[in-house]
């Protein structure tokens, strides 16, 4: 069942004008996870993972612009760009004091970290990508082509509701679905159109960091049903030394929620492999995406 009430060792931090986080730490030592919902998600996105997470790392849990309870973030803009999305994830790290984390993303989280990634690389520990999206390949194209014409005859909330099932058709991602919907639903039509801007800028991120080799090790956890992301997933890890890959049986796009307990116990054993290691990313030769 899903508990949409906060976590409650959580701390709670809405600053004005900054992304609305949310903090659960117990151990200065412990390296930090920190958590990219993917859009129209929330930090509630995590709600099966932050009780598995929070006896091996401190954690961190954003709300990107417009979703979740992260409102009227300043400075405002009439559209959105990747440097901007960027910013505002570096703004909370700076805040909370983290100068290095692992980073767990979902879906359109894992385009963000890229973004965030060729911009500060330093930032990095390892990198974790659920259902992540890497290759502007056909398939893709026309699913975010037909989600940009769409936009033109359907609210936003119709058409995110429609486009639920398409990622998440079968009966065992009920779960999921219904959880992105019901966080969905904080997103304003006009919020939403400011995020639709990114795609100006979309396929060339993706391009740009599908050809780059990466310098920290990854994981990616892919749901074996997630029919439109899988492919290009795969030929994105073919392409890395430092990835590895896991695509787990019965479970969509939304893999944390689908197979929760699978997810974790991969996710937690390849961040635990880091506690002895220097992970500090070394000759980074990453072009910086230019603003």
């Amino acid at each position: 069942m899903f508990h949409h009430n906060k976590h409650p060792a959580a701390t709670f931090v809405n600053i004005p004008g900054m992304l609305y986080y949310e903090l659960l730490t117990s151990d200065p030592a412990k390296r930090w996870v920190v958590f990219l919902h993917g859009a129209g998600g929330s930090t509630r996105t995590w709600s099966f993972q932050v009780d598995a997470f929070k006896d091996h790392f401190n954690i961190l849990l954003i709300d990107l612009r417009d979703h979740g309870q992260s409102k009227n973030i300043q400075p405002a803009f009439e559209s959105y760009r990747f440097p901007i999305i960027s910013r505002d994830i570096k703004k909370v790290l700076d805040q909370v004091g983290i100068t290095k984390a692992h980073f767990v993303t979902l879906s359109f989280g894992s385009v963000v970290i890229q973004d965030l990634y060729m911009r500060y690389p330093g930032l990095i520990d390892r990198l974790i990508f659920a259902g992540g999206i890497f290759k502007g390949n056909v398939l893709i194209r026309s699913f975010v082509h037909l989600a940009r014409i769409m936009n033109i005859f359907l609210s936003y909330s119709t058409m995110y509701s429609l486009f639920s099932y398409l990622l998440m058709p079968r009966k065992r991602n009920q779960k999921a679905r219904r959880i992105y919907q019901m966080q969905a639903a904080r997103l304003t039509q006009k919020e939403y159109m400011k995020w639709v801007g990114l795609y100006s800028e979309f396929f060339r991120l993706l391009n740009l960091f599908y050809h780059q080799q990466l310098n920290v090790r990854t994981l990616i956890v892919m749901g074996q049903e997630d029919y439109v992301f899988l492919k290009a997933a795969k030929s994105f890890s073919r392409r890395q030394k430092t990835v590895q890959l896991e695509i787990i049986e019965l479970a969509g796009h939304v893999v944390n929620i689908d197979r929760a307990e699978e997810f974790n116990d991969v996710a937690i054993t390849f961040l635990d492999e880091v506690n002895n290691e220097d992970t500090t990313p070394q000759n980074c030769t990453w072009p910086v995406p230019t603003d």
